[in-house]
């Protein structure tokens, strides 16, 4: 089923709007929660919130993209559930190991949201990637938004892992300085 369709049975709150975007949607959602949590059952939970958010913000938003709509509120419950499990402990795992890498471009230590407006910040960040050969780009939401590990942006661009860490070196180098000349980098 098309998306515009699923959307308007979302937005006419007819449930079969919702077994739609779960039979069209439910694989690559999971897939974006698993690759955060690690765990099944909270990926499953985290996948179940986001058709509850799906259906409380159409209305009165209508996304015009239903993947990125939908992988920006799994990946955020996703982050929020990790966040709320690894309260206590630090270090190990790829979103920790991911998030820490682009910290040294993004932050001085404190959260980005105590030096920045977040639109300024996203838009910089997206000027930055629009100028991105295709490649560096897939490289870098890979490893940034999906969260997947070097092995795996690796094996899936069938590159190899000192590559695809070397693409991401450079261009985390590139952002900071970017971020730098935007002022936003404090």
């Amino acid at each position: 089923m098309e998306d515009q369709k699923i959307v308007q049975m979302i937005w006419d709150r007819m449930e079969q709007g919702l077994a739609e975007l779960t039979e069209k949607y439910g694989s690559y959602c999971f897939s974006i929660a698993q690759h955060i949590l690690s765990n099944r059952e909270d990926a499953g939970e985290c996948v179940n919130d986001t058709w509850l958010r799906v259906w409380n913000a159409i209305p009165p938003h209508r996304p015009t993209c239903l993947p990125g709509f939908l992988g920006k509120i799994v990946r955020n419950l996703s982050l929020n559930a990790y966040k709320k499990s690894h309260a206590a402990k630090r270090g190990g795992g790829n979103v920790p190991l991911a998030l820490e890498e682009l910290e040294e471009c993004i932050s001085d230590g404190r959260r980005v949201e105590e030096h920045l407006e977040q639109e300024m910040l996203v838009a910089v960040i997206t000027g930055f990637l629009k100028e991105q050969a295709s490649l560096q780009r897939v490289i870098f939401l890979r490893r940034y938004f999906y969260m997947d590990s070097v092995k795996e942006i690796a094996a899936a661009l069938n590159m190899k892992e000192g590559t695809v860490k070397s693409v991401l070196s450079r261009m985390r180098k590139e952002l900071r300085l970017r971020l730098e000349k935007e002022a936003v980098y404090l």
